[in-house]
């Protein structure tokens, strides 16, 4: 009698109409945060005149922006922030929710903000009013009282995981598209990659690979020798990533469909059938995650017996894993398909994403023995995601707006700990013109994921198809990530250890900062870069608000400096993304870029110290052999870096890491020096020797040349 119809489609609610929900508020904040994902602004819009926040997993084709529709993802997470505190809520509830916020300031009309300002400003304290309601579950309430925004992520991790550490290969840059043809164009691209000294790490292959969009198969024409071509990457120190949707063919000649249809393996629908959608392949079942055994199985089908043709240097991308299911309503599962234990679609739909990351991540584990770190791409999520890799934003489109988009949704994953995260570069649907491309590189290369995809029906876009001068400044920029990747493999062991993003707010560094509270196109990395990607079309220049008063930030570039606690103008040709160094800070990078990561792995480090106004810096490096789970033995060095009062020191931040390495120090640029030394005396081991170096007074520049110290021994420079 419950039985109800949207669009042709029939809920039979078995169960009755249900639904469960709480009213939180916010006394004394203005600014709430999280719930990801949606293309919309940082600090969450009041919805009075709005639609509320949905989180409902959907295949979004050609998303809104600024919009509170749902998306690919959905964690029930928000944080609050005011001058003195932050706050956060876990709403666990993988139900349909909607979230309504309601502020006393933010709802004003316009004649009502006149009014205060006549009467010499509002005394009334701020309040930010939320209702949480979701179709199904149990009230599951969380709440991470801080103080700081340090305390809430670490609140949180404790609650959902932090973001594993992952392989090197995986924080350096990716190239896909749906899809590279045969054994020959990937040849052919990685070559041509190769020809123009364009650095990668992973290419993939989308749904074109397999024979007939059956997973875990290849196209016996395109495709014929997958481990050769496989290989043939790998020689180079590259990956190759194929794509395994959650979807199975219903065909009788198709192994992994035979076996869960057999097994009783597949969701059901309301009748106790197995359910039967249309997806990429047609007619399709889905294998229902929910259930451990499921997983279990899945997992064993990463084995190379049974995954024909794969090898160790092949790892996996789960997309269409909302579930989509074209024939469905709203594109996905209707909600009374019927998992394990009976539970309704509608009770857990948020996790059936979640659930497909884990088993494949389970899956890369075993056929390693649990030695090696997976690597596993999904487009669904929900919170505690990041334990199984990365996320990516989906089907953007190749707009300046939504280039500009990708910095508060990325943010608004990072706060809710989905940090390996990133968004198509260039666009996944429509084709970029060159100078939206090249602005986007350069945006992706200080975003903690960094992939290229496009659409199948796109231009061909690769680095090296660009006119001259933009793949020039393309190159650049992804070379530049690769002399970053010893600085952003520290901020994901941080991130491992600390639950703290790599991506973050400025206010998350300047908790009293009023200025930065809705500040999302600009970001920090860490504690030490500041990045503000250029999203305007023929725009050369930028206002860049620099943070801290009293503090100075040092173009990274030209080592300009600049004071904090203001807004500066900086000009940014086509050439050149503006990211800055702070003061104070200590940053390794490595300046030998070869053709992908792991060939990098025993270069030389260069320190870049950047002072702040009392000549202080200090900073941390991470090393570890960047693929296994030997860390977690120990096997690993923490490195703590300081320099004060004209003397650098090179020393163990933990007294349990232990590691062997060939990587040494190349290099020490120390910035904002106000006079240079006479002499400049390495101390290792009780021995001294004196060593060469050059000052530029002009720009208060000192680059001490080749200590050529093991990474690994304690040393102090002395500058005298």
């Amino acid at each position: 009698m419950w039985e109800e119809t949207f669009k042709n489609f029939p809920d039979s609610k078995p169960h009755g109409p249900s639904s469960v929900g709480v009213d939180i508020s916010f006394p004394g904040f203005e600014h709430v945060y999280g719930i990801p994902e949606h293309a919309d602004s940082m600090a969450l819009k009041t919805t009075k005149s709005t639609d509320p926040y949905r989180l409902f997993n959907l295949d979004v084709f050609e998303y809104e922006l600024y919009n509170p529709m749902a998306l690919y993802g959905a964690v029930p997470v928000m944080m609050a922030h005011n001058e003195k505190r932050t706050v956060g809520v876990f709403w666990h509830n993988a139900a349909e929710t909607w979230i309504d916020i309601s502020s006393n300031t933010a709802d004003k009309n316009f004649f009502s903000k006149i009014a205060d300002i006549v009467k010499g400003g509002s005394k009334e304290i701020p309040q930010t009013d939320t209702h949480w309601i979701s179709e199904s579950g149990v009230i599951d309430v969380f709440i991470m009282l801080g103080p700081s925004a340090h305390d809430v992520f670490y609140q949180y991790a404790q609650l959902t995981g932090t973001t594993n550490l992952p392989p090197m290969f995986a924080v350096a840059y990716h190239q896909c598209r749906w899809n590279y043809n045969d054994q020959d164009d990937v040849k052919n691209v990685d070559a041509m990659l190769d020809q123009y000294d364009i650095p990668y790490d992973v290419i993939w292959l989308d749904i074109e690979h397999t024979d007939g969009k059956k997973y875990f198969t290849w196209d016996n024409d395109k495709f014929s020798q997958p481990e050769e071509m496989i290989n043939n990457v790998a020689s180079k120190g590259r990956k190759m990533v194929t794509i395994v949707d959650p979807h199975l063919k219903r065909d009788d000649n198709y192994q992994e469909y035979r076996e869960a249809r057999d097994k009783g393996y597949m969701v059901k629908n309301k009748d106790g059938n197995d359910y039967d959608g249309w997806c990429w392949p047609g007619s399709s079942s889905w294998p229902d995650f929910a259930n451990p055994e499921v997983r279990q199985w899945w997992a064993s089908k990463f084995h190379y017996e049974d995954y024909h043709g794969s090898t160790p240097d092949l790892f996996t991308w789960n997309d269409m894993n909302e579930p989509s299911v074209f024939n469905g309503p709203e594109i996905t599962f209707h909600k009374d398909v019927l998992h394990m234990d009976g539970y309704e679609n509608r009770d857990l739909h948020n996790m059936y994403g979640f659930y497909v990351q884990q088993a494949t991540a389970e899956g890369q584990l075993v056929r390693s023995d649990n030695k090696e770190r997976p690597f596993v791409l999904t487009r669904a999520f929900f919170a505690g995601s990041q334990r199984y890799g990365a996320v990516w934003t989906g089907d953007n489109m190749a707009e300046w707006s939504h280039l500009k988009v990708s910095n508060p949704m990325l943010l608004s994953l990072n706060l809710a700990g989905i940090t390996f995260s990133g968004a198509d570069v260039g666009g996944f649907f429509k084709n970029p013109d060159t100078e939206l491309l090249t602005r986007w590189y350069q945006a992706g290369a200080f975003q903690p994921y960094f992939r290229a995809h496009a659409h199948i029906d796109t231009k061909r876009r690769e680095p090296y198809l660009q006119p001259e001068g933009n793949m020039k400044v393309i190159r650049h920029a992804i070379r530049t990530r690769y002399s970053y990747l010893p600085f952003w493999y520290t901020l994901f062991y941080e991130g491992e250890t600390k639950g703290v993003p790599p991506m973050r707010p400025l206010w998350v560094e300047y908790p009293t900062d009023r200025d930065t509270f809705s500040m999302d196109d600009e970001y920090l990395l860490g504690t030490s870069l500041l990045v503000k990607p250029i999203t305007e079309p023929s725009q050369t220049g930028t206002q860049v608000y620099f943070p801290g008063s009293g503090e100075v930030w040092y173009d990274v570039d030209t080592f300009k400096p600049y004071n904090g606690g203001q807004t500066t103008y900086v000009e940014a040709p086509l050439s050149k993304i503006p990211v800055f160094q702070r003061g104070g800070s200590i940053v390794p990078r490595k300046f030998r870029i070869r053709r992908s990561s792991s060939l990098m792995v025993h270069d030389p480090f260069t320190l870049i110290v950047c002072l702040d106004k009392k000549g202080a810096a200090k900073g941390s490096l991470y090393i570890d052999d960047y693929h296994t789970f030997n860390y977690r033995k120990g096997e690993y060095l923490l490195r703590d870096f300081s320099f004060d009062q004209n003397e650098f020191h090179s020393q163990s931040g933990d007294q349990f890491g232990n590691f062997s390495t060939k990587e040494w120090m190349e290099r020490i640029i120390v910035v904002g020096l106000r006079t240079g030394p006479t002499k400049a005396v390495l101390k290792v081991k009780g021995e001294e020797r004196s060593l060469h170096w050059e000052y530029n007074s002009q720009t208060g520049q000192l680059i001490i040349r080749k200590p050529g110290v093991n990474i690994a021994s304690d040393f102090s420079i002395k500058l005298s």
